[in-house]
């Protein structure tokens, strides 16, 4: 087994162990719940969770979605979670391979994994868990400008600006991440009277500049893109058309997309517009 397949295989048992970790984070901390004490138990009876009812994904399908305790239903989002974590520790792998980038990249897919499980469900994004992605962004833009190991921006590409001056491209991307979308909810206030877009967002946006540097305007450009697809969808839906739509998650997969693909998709769209 070569190294990336070796670090994809690991990073996959990575993922579905937090991804374990990421429900009790998602039903935790909203509630201003310690997340580390007591250990997992139903919500329903408040029985204990033993190991072997608590492996990730094949635990859920043994007992249908039940609690072995009570019978109580067991929300399929669980076993949905714990696969999207270890989706997005593989995604993490495949694209910057067996390196300590692809480690940073998947803690940070699975921080907006959890912050758009709690967007959905409470509509607002928690100031612990977007403080620690900033923390973790912050320490990894010092250790690339230290050391030179390519941690962040994570849109850096070799030879590049972005790559020779990271922690610069940095605080273009916190500048522009925070205070673009901060300018425009305030002009939007002023002319509409209402909120637009929500403080939450806006600091979420400013973290992700410093993950993805400038490119953060790409993951406004694909949130808003996405988010207006889910907004025209729900519309379509007697059972969701009077639903707030959160803008967390759309951000978060924008970003996604921004960290994977978004120097090529901005080499092609530079390509097809003739201007290199």
């Amino acid at each position: 087994m070569d190294a990336d397949a070796a670090m994809c295989v690991m990073l996959t048992c990575l993922g579905l162990l937090f991804g374990s970790f990421a429900n009790v984070v998602i039903w935790r901390v909203p509630r201003g719940e310690s997340i580390v004490s007591p250990g997992s138990h139903c919500p329903s009876c408040q029985a204990p969770i033993h190991w072997y009812d608590n492996v990730p994904v094949l635990s859920w399908l043994l007992l249908r979605g039940r609690c072995r305790a009570c019978g109580s239903t067991i929300p399929v989002r669980y076993p949905l979670v714990e696969a999207a974590s270890a989706g997005v520790f593989i995604l993490a792998a495949v694209r910057f391979g067996a390196t300590a980038q692809a480690v940073f990249a998947a803690l940070v897919f699975w921080l907006l994994l959890v912050l758009s499980a709690i967007d959905l469900d409470h509509y607002r994004l928690p100031n612990p868990l977007v403080l620690a992605l900033g923390v973790i962004a912050a320490v990894a833009v010092v250790v690339t400008q230290a050391t030179g190991m390519p941690l962040a921006p994570l849109t850096a590409e070799e030879g590049s600006w972005l790559a020779r001056a990271p922690a610069f491209a940095a605080l273009i991307g916190l500048a522009v991440g925070g205070g673009v979308p901060a300018a425009l909810a305030g002009i939007y206030r002023l002319v509409r009277g209402k909120q637009g877009l929500g403080m939450g967002d806006i600091k979420l946006l400013g973290v992700l500049g410093l993950v993805l540097g400038p490119h953060v305007v790409m993951t406004l450009l694909f949130g808003s893109v996405i988010g207006m697809c889910v907004a025209l969808t729900a519309a379509r839906s007697t059972r969701l058309a009077d639903r707030r739509i959160p803008f967390g998650p759309s951000l978060s997969a924008g970003a996604v997309i921004t960290a994977v693909a978004g120097p090529a998709i901005w080499e092609w769209y530079l390509r097809i517009a003739g201007l290199v």
